[in-house]
């Protein structure tokens, strides 16, 4: 059977419409918007880089080569007579076509072959040579994708199939064998002598060739890294009664062959899964897709960090398939995909933030951590979005308050947002169990005496009234004058008892009151008439004398005393009275 060669132009137009699902229009250039990988509004789309000749210009490795070493009808280093492997990949035209060709052999046939490194994976749609000399007999196209550590076959060529590679010539590709390698004998033909074609399309004949987007197994059938094509058995002149030729040593031969090709070429695109619309070389000069979609590796084949919301998924022509960021709030810079979630949340949203910053928790960071509150007048996003909750360390049940409003859980008696205060009807003891007890009741009718008891206690208090500013004669007629704190108070018998911490002594005349707790002794009756008028939980200033009637260590006032709510604004005065005291200004009574 005699074959004309097939043009180049014919292979390239099936190749284009084999791979109508993968290309674009390329008449439509013009029209494209600066960046192919996203539409004039700015969103997503699928993206593929140009059909080029994966080939040209790459570095062929053949196990046989004419020249190498030199002999009578080769020799390298005679230009007329070189024949190197890069002749197979660089430009040729039809009037001036360059050949790689194999060593002469003789005797039984011998493999040679021809190793084709792309640099990285690409999809290929064909693969094409053209003969310098008579195509070979036999000849078989392997692949590898893996930078070729391990190679698999495309395509075998031979008149006898099934003895040369254990296959037959005839066979049919379903949808279950669709990574099978075929073998032909429709290219073996001799003539013509020269320029003779072989050609393998890697989709003719697939059943799911027209709908690639959705064949991961066409996809994988037509991607690779390397190329190998191995001659294993020629065309023998003396099979076809031609004449002898001359053989190395200027003798005849009828069984010396060699190869030879002008032109390797390796149809298809660089593969990018749909997410780039070109290859461009990194710092280390490997080629490499410039990812788009918020993709990134080789071939685009996995999500940038960040980018994990939903899995990541090659572009199709309806859907971009996009990688998502994961919706953290601002709060997080790395994340995890979880597929449950995303299968939970309808196959929308499975990134669940890492490491939340600013006090915040949950899958979005969406909530305040323990111990901290949300501020509703601030945004989530903001970095201050949460507060402490501050809870007090006595008055507080725990440390965790309620997320929304900020409240403590307070012990019985307490209140306040952060638990630091009695509530009304308690006051302050000492007990860090129970910090605020309930006030006894106090009757004033019950607690002064009939003998004693004012007709009213405005003339019962009136010595004690009016004017409360502090003057050197008072502080002179007082036997101590301290700034107290007034923790807890306790009944005995017609006294009140109050728990007091002296926070400063001004002037004292018994050197057993010291700075720190001590008591401060009220009696009843003037307590009932608020003169003096003094509250748990506050700070007060207290001038009075010694005496004290009750024989108990510490503090008498009575309604002769003065006891007034504490102003820092006296600090300064007193220490002046003070001076004053010390250089004698105080009349002995």
């Amino acid at each position: 059977m005699k074959m004309d060669p097939l043009p180049i132009f014919w292979l390239l137009l099936v190749a284009w419409r084999l791979s109508l699902s993968l290309a674009v229009n390329p008449f439509a250039v013009q029209q494209i918007p600066p960046d192919p990988c996203y539409d004039e509004k700015g969103a997503p789309r699928r993206c593929i880089p140009e059909f080029v000749n994966a080939a040209f210009g790459k570095e062929v490795h053949a196990s046989s080569t004419c020249g190498k070493p030199p002999t009578r009808h080769c020799d390298s280093s005679d230009p007329r007579k070189a024949h190197p492997a890069s002749y197979l990949t660089d430009l040729n035209t039809a009037a001036n076509m360059t050949c790689w060709r194999s060593e002469t052999l003789h005797h039984s046939p011998q493999n040679i072959s021809l190793t084709l490194s792309l640099g990285k994976k690409f999809e290929v749609i064909y693969v094409s040579l053209q003969f310098c000399s008579p195509r070979p007999e036999s000849a078989a196209v392997f692949k590898s994708m893996d930078y070729g550590k391990t190679w698999v076959p495309y395509q075998y060529y031979s008149s006898q199939c099934r003895k040369i590679y254990g296959k037959p010539n005839k066979a049919t590709v379903t949808k279950q064998n669709e990574q099978e390698a075929l073998c032909t004998d429709g290219h073996t033909d001799l003539y013509p002598l020269t320029g003779g074609l072989i050609a393998f399309s890697t989709l003719d004949g697939r059943p799911s060739a027209q709908d690639f987007d959705n064949s991961p197994v066409l996809q994988d059938w037509v991607t690779a890294t390397d190329i190998r094509v191995i001659f294993s058995r020629p065309h023998l002149f003396r099979e076809l009664g031609a004449r002898d030729h001359e053989d190395e040593d200027g003798g005849v031969s009828s069984s010396s062959y060699y190869y030879a090709v002008g032109e390797f070429q390796v149809g298809g695109r660089c593969k990018c899964n749909g997410h780039a619309s070109r290859c461009v070389k990194d710092k280390e000069g490997k080629l490499v897709c410039d990812c788009k979609h918020n993709t990134e590796g080789p071939e685009c084949d996995r999500c940038k960090p960040f980018h994990y919301d939903r899995p990541w998924q090659r572009a199709t022509a309806r859907e971009a398939n996009e990688c998502l960021a994961c919706n953290c709030n601002l709060h997080a810079r790395r994340c995890r995909f979880n597929m449950e979630l995303y299968k939970l949340s309808g196959r929308k949203s499975g990134g669940v933030c890492l490491n939340c910053r600013h006090n915040t928790a949950g899958r979005h960071c969406h909530y305040c951590k323990e111990g901290f509150y949300r501020d509703m007048s601030k945004s989530i996003t903001d970095r201050k979005a949460c507060k402490a909750c501050d809870c007090h360390p006595v008055g507080a049940a725990g440390k965790t308050c309620n997320q929304t409003t900020g409240q403590c859980p307070c012990k019985d008696g307490v209140t306040g947002l952060t638990c630091n205060r009695c509530a009304k009807g308690y006051q302050q003891s000492r007990s860090p169990v129970a910090p605020c007890i309930k006030i006894p009741a106090i009757n004033p009718t019950s607690v002064v005496t009939s003998t004693e008891e004012p007709a009213d206690c405005d003339s019962y208090c009136k010595p004690a009234k009016g004017n409360y500013k502090i003057n050197m004669k008072k502080y002179c007629k007082k036997d101590y004058v301290v700034q107290v704190n007034v923790l807890d108070m306790e009944t005995v018998g017609s006294w009140a008892k109050f728990t007091v911490n002296i926070l400063s002594v001004y002037k004292v005349r018994d050197e057993r009151v010291k700075r720190g707790d001590n008591f401060l002794w009220i009696h009843m009756k003037d307590l009932a008439c608020k003169c003096p008028k003094i509250q748990i939980s506050r700070k007060y200033l207290v001038m009075g004398i010694s005496e004290n009637p009750t024989d108990r260590p510490g503090l008498m006032a009575d309604k002769n005393s003065l006891v007034i709510q504490w102003r820092d604004a006296w600090t300064r005065r007193l220490r002046k009275l003070q001076r004053r005291e010390k250089k004698g200004k105080c009349l002995k009574p």
